[in-house]
This record gives C-alpha cells, structure tokens and sequence, in this order.
C-alpha cells in the first residue's frame, strides 16, 4: 500500500520528521513491524542489524619490550534495544561501513593496552585471558556508541624475527622430545619384553606341541604294537580253540563209537544170552513137565517120546549158537567136533532122563556129560 513501510527482520526503520521518538530521539524506531508513512512529510531510513565483522592487526609491545603482532576478529552488532538503535542510527546511519573501522580502532587500541601490561609468556600460554581482558575493557566504549560484541578471536601472535617465542618453546619441546625419548624407549622396551614373552610363549607352545607330539606318537606306536602282536596271538588263540573243538569232538565222537559198539555188540550179546537163557528155562519146564508125565505113563512110550524130540532139542542147541560169536580153533574137524558134541548133549540129555526115571545107569550118564563137556572145550563162545 502506498506509504506503508515494513522493516525487514534484521533491520530497524528510522521514522524522522513530525514528532520525536521516546526519551526525545530525533527519529521514531520501528522493528519487527509495518508503519504508515506519510510520503513528503515523513522520511523513512533502515538501520541493519545483522552480524559484522572486524578485523585488528596490530604491532604491540610487551611487558618485556619484545615486540608482537596480534592479530585477532571481532564479531559484533547494533544492540536489539531501542537505546543502542538510537546511538548507532545517529552515528553510522549515514555510513554503515564505518562501524567495522571503529571498531577496528576500538579493539587495537585496547589490545596494545592489555598486550603491554602482559609478558610473552601470559600472552602465548593465556589467550583466551587476553581476549576476555580486552572485551571486557572495550564493553562499556562499545556500548556508547550502540554496538554489541558477540566474541573476540585472537587468531595470531608473532614475534618476527625476534625468535623470542620458538626460544621460549625449546625447552618445552626439548622436554616434549625427551618424554618422547623416553616413551619410545619404554614403548621400545615393552615391545622387546611383549616380543621376549612372545618368544618364550612360543617356546613354551612348541615344546608342550612336541610333547603332546610325543605321547601321540607313543601311543600309535603301543597301538601298531598292540595290532601286530594281535595277529599271532588271535591267530594262537583261535589255533587253540580249534585243537580244544577237535579235542571234544574226538570225545564225543568216541562216546558215540561206544555207544555204536554197545547198540552193535553189548546189547546183541545182552539179547541173545537172554534168548538162551529164557530157551534154557522154558526147557527145563518143559523137562520137568515131561518127568511128571513119564511118572503116569508107560516108560517106553516117554522115551519113544524123547527119542523124536532128541533132533529138536539138538536144533535148538545149535540154535542158540547160531547167534554166538563162536572161534573155531581147528578148522573142519572143530566143526566136526562141534556137531559131534551137539549131538552128545541130546544123547546126554535123554540118558539123565531115563536114569531118573529109572534110576539106572547113573555112572555112565555121568560119563557121558563129561565126554560131553570135553567135546564142548574144543570151540568158545564171545
């Protein structure tokens, strides 16, 4: 709109002209704001109030008389209050650069006031002292004229080639260079003991390693060992365990051979002398039953009656030899001998018949049996 003037942010606008500001300013200041302006009547100025910077460098003379150049930034504004407007619009609203150039001048003239109260040595070791003493000093100067000091910066000191101050620092670094030395060495000598550990770890290592290897080898060696002798030996073992298995087998394969021998022979022999036996007693029952008849019948018709059983009764006895295992010692006439006797026992057999029938003849019966039995000697029975 016509006539309305706003400001910027870090701007102040200077209203001059019809009635005056507060505290009787010669302007009205407006900030942060817009204002109506008469045109012709009213005249309108800004006064910035952003960051500026300076900057000093000055010769200065030490305590000492040794001669430095400092040189330093100052950052400073127009104060936000409507007084530090008041007094900066009044003496730089015309010529804004020239608040860097005062406050140049300002700060060098304080900084030779300050630097010449202090050695070379405060100077170099104490910077941050310097720059608070010279801001504190200027404040109050600064403030007349409307601006603000954010922060001084010393950035150098020089001496020239005076070499006061590189003299000043030889003792630190020759200080510097010995603990340096000294670190070294003791790095040095850590390192040479960490590799000397090192070493004697490694020893230590390859010795428990060659041991181990050692005991390892041993073992393989009482296990290969173990593993050769396992050969014979198993082959020992198994060699025993074969003669003591062909040793029963020959055991029972004897038991066996005695048990056939029994089953073939024995129990045959046991059978047939068995056989005899039952054939000798049903004889003899049926002699005795024959007596008792010959006792209640005619004489002559029981010795007819023996005389047809003669033949049988000798084929009986031959019968039981015919399962005897007979030896016969003279060949043909031992056969002969032997049917011969065979014969002599039927014959012996009806002659004690008839003497007990008829109780004669008893010396010859006698006789006879025993001719009988001397037949019988010629052959044996197994």
């Amino acid at each position: 709109m016509f006539g309305y003037r706003v400001p910027a942010p870090d701007e102040a606008m200077l209203i001059s002209g019809g009635r005056r500001g507060l505290g009787g300013a010669p302007f009205r200041v407006v900030t942060g704001h817009g204002k109506f302006v008469l045109p012709v009547f009213r005249k309108t100025r800004f006064l910035s109030l952003a960051m500026s910077e300076a900057e000093v460098v000055e010769k200065c003379v030490t305590r000492q008389g040794i001669a430095l150049t400092v040189r330093a930034v100052i950052a400073f504004k127009v104060g936000n209050d409507h007084e530090s407007i008041v007094n900066a619009g009044q003496r730089f609203l015309s010529d804004q650069e020239q608040m860097s150039v005062l406050t140049g001048r300002i700060f060098a003239g304080h900084l030779r006031s300050i630097i010449g109260s202090m050695t070379v040595e405060e100077i170099v070791t104490e910077r941050q002292k310097l720059a608070t003493e010279v801001l504190d000093t200027s404040k109050a100067e600064m403030a007349k004229i409307g601006l603000h000091v954010d922060s001084l910066q010393i950035q150098s000191i020089d001496d020239g080639d005076t070499g006061y101050i590189e003299a000043m620092s030889r003792p630190h670094k020759a200080n510097i260079q010995r603990a340096a030395q000294v670190a070294q060495a003791a790095a040095t000598q850590a390192s040479a003991e960490a590799e000397q550990a090192a070493a004697r770890k490694q020893a230590e290592f390859a010795r428990q390693t060659a041991i181990v290897q050692a005991e390892y080898d041993a073992e393989v060696d009482r296990a290969k060992a173990q593993a050769d002798q396992a050969g014979p030996l198993a082959l020992a073992h198994a060699q025993q365990e074969v003669l003591i298995a062909q040793t029963e087998l020959a055991i029972k394969q004897s038991e066996l051979r005695e048990q056939e021998l029994a089953s073939e022979v024995v129990k045959p022999a046991q059978a047939e002398a068995e056989r005899i036996r039952v054939l000798a007693l049903a004889e003899a029952e049926r002699m005795k039953i024959q007596a008792e008849a010959a006792a209640s019948h005619d004489r002559v018709a029981l010795e007819r009656m023996l005389i047809d059983q003669l033949p049988q009764i000798v084929k009986e006895a031959a019968g039981g030899l015919a399962g005897a295992n007979v030896n016969v010692l003279n060949g043909a006439d031992g056969l002969g001998e032997i049917a011969a006797g065979l014969v002599g026992q039927g014959l012996t057999i009806l002659d004690s018949v008839r003497k007990n029938l008829g109780g004669e003849g008893a010396g010859d019966g006698g006789a006879t049996g025993k001719s009988g039995g001397a037949e019988v000697e010629r052959y044996e029975v197994r």
